[in-house]
C-alpha cells in the first residue's frame, strides 16, 4: 500500500465518521472534548480530584458516542476519562443543527 493509498483510506474513514456524526448528533444532549477524544453523550458528570498536590479531572459519561475513526464500535453505554488537561463540556443547542424552512 502506497502512502497515497493510505492517505486516501484515512480521508475516506474521516469522511464516513463526519457523516455518522451528522446523523447522530441530534440524539445527544452534551458534547465533551478532552485532549484525546471528542464525545457526544446524554449524561455527563465532571469531578475535580486532588492527589498528592496534583489536580486532575474525572469525567463520567453515559449513553455516549466517541469520535474515533479507528474504533469499530463508537456507541458506548458508559465512559470514564481521567485527565490532567482541560475538559470542555457543552450542552448541544439543537436549534443550531437544523436549517430553518422558509
Amino acid at each position: 500500500m502506497s502512502t497515497e493509498d493510505l492517505e486516501q483510506y484515512e480521508s475516506d474513514l474521516e469522511l464516513q465518521l463526519y457523516k455518522e456524526y451528522k446523523a447522530v448528533v441530534e440524539i445527544f444532549t452534551y458534547a465533551v472534548e478532552t485532549e484525546r477524544r471528542f464525545y457526544l453523550c446524554n449524561a455527563v458528570d465532571l469531578k475535580v480530584r486532588t492527589e498528592g498536590g496534583d489536580v486532575y479531572y474525572e469525567v463520567s459519561m453515559a449513553d455516549a458516542w466517541v469520535w474515533d475513526m479507528y474504533r469499530p464500535a463508537r456507541f458506548v453505554k458508559s465512559a470514564k476519562v481521567l485527565t490532567f488537561r482541560d475538559v470542555s463540556i457543552e450542552e448541544i443547542d439543537h436549534s443550531d443543527l437544523s436549517v430553518p424552512r422558509p
